[in-house]
């Protein structure tokens, strides 16, 4: 066995092409302003769609003005090491978090969550697991799941395998919305520990574990840690929406970030007005031991390895007053951390 692969390995190697999939967005920006109607108040790009009830004409213009917040997603290729393991009662989780995380960015609170379950074959102890990962989901969300579809469709995955998708709405009032505009030059960006991979850049995970014939089953040292690498991998997707309550109750927040798919350099700019960029210092924070792992193993340069995974934070908060907030995501028991700051300028510095 081998500690690393002759050819630094890279997303694009793992076949995920993010060029692609930024002209897909492009491409399909004229095919969704077809369907706008009264009531759309978003584009697609941002973590979040937003729908305006007043005008849509469903409530008045006096009184409470909501703004629907609605996101949808799914778990991505780490379903192929829940196959491979045979463990399924995470997954759920990690569904739920991938579209509340996006949700809440907004200042959202998630209101109700349907779920998209689909198999060739009905293993009804299977679907069992992942349905109950997504009630435990949206329980730590704070939501409701309202419904969804289970589809048996033979012939179509492979024994033993499934697909999981969700959907989340959510609603805020729109003068509490969190938007880039509130975003300011000097402002503060406080990062909050993630729980591990999540559910993002595993084409690449799976590339380096098979290029490595890494043992899922196996203790490494490495990892510093008792848990198996297969259990580490599938530690599932922290969910931020009851820190992010308590957090917008008692803090003057200006922008939120879920680092989900392409990592600190395509979602740190979604917050940002036009005109401001960010400073962020990788040494501020301590990895953890999973991405030096994957790191070393795939041969993986620092600077992708941050294009592709959180790199241990899963939401960045920004603020123009940083007191208070790190303590307040202690209190709810998550490690948090001054990563960076909000600068004149375009794009995200990187300090690595």
């Amino acid at each position: 066995m081998s500690d690393s692969s002759d050819k630094p390995s890279s997303y694009k190697d793992a076949g995920v092409n993010l060029e692609a999939a930024e002209e897909t967005v492009s491409r399909l920006g004229a095919v969704v302003e077809q369907t706008r109607i009264p009531g759309v108040l978003s584009g697609i790009g941002g973590f979040g769609g937003l729908f305006g009830l007043r005008e849509a004409g469903v409530v008045g213009d006096e009184g409470a003005d909501p703004v629907l917040v609605s996101g949808t997603d799914g778990v991505g290729t780490k379903l192929k090491l829940a196959f491979q393991l045979d463990r399924h009662d995470t997954i759920g989780i990690d569904c739920v978090a991938m579209c509340v995380n996006d949700v809440i960015t907004t200042g959202a609170r998630p209101l109700f969550f349907l779920d998209y379950f689909a198999t060739g074959k009905l293993r009804p102890d299977q679907a069992e697991d992942v349905v109950r990962g997504v009630a435990e989901g949206c329980k730590q969300s704070g939501c409701a799941l309202i419904g969804g579809e289970t589809a048996e469709m033979p012939g179509f995955y492979d024994e033993g395998e499934y697909d999981i998708a969700g959907f989340c709405v959510g609603a805020v009032e729109r003068g509490a919305m969190i938007t880039p505009e509130q975003v300011e030059d000097g402002d503060t960006i406080i990062g909050i520990a993630s729980s591990g991979v999540h559910s993002n850049g595993f084409s690449l995970v799976r590339k380096i574990v098979s290029d490595n014939e890494l043992d899922l089953n196996a203790v490494y040292e490495e990892l510093a840690s008792e848990r198996t690498l297969g259990e580490v991998l599938l530690e599932p997707t922290r969910i931020y929406a009851g820190f992010v309550r308590d957090l917008l109750d008692a803090h003057d927040v200006h922008g939120l970030v879920h680092i989900t798919g392409g990592g600190f350099y395509e979602n740190l700019p979604r917050a940002l007005p036009e005109g401001l960029g960010a400073t962020i210092d990788a040494s501020s924070w301590e990895n953890p031991a999973i991405f030096d792992f994957l790191k070393k193993h795939g041969s993986v340069a620092t600077d992708e390895m941050y294009r592709v995974f959180n790199m241990g934070i899963g939401l960045a908060v920004i603020v123009d007053d940083a007191d208070g907030i790190i303590e307040a995501a202690n209190e709810c028991g998550f490690e948090a951390w001054e990563i960076g700051s909000v600068n004149a300028g375009e794009g995200i510095d990187l300090n690595l």
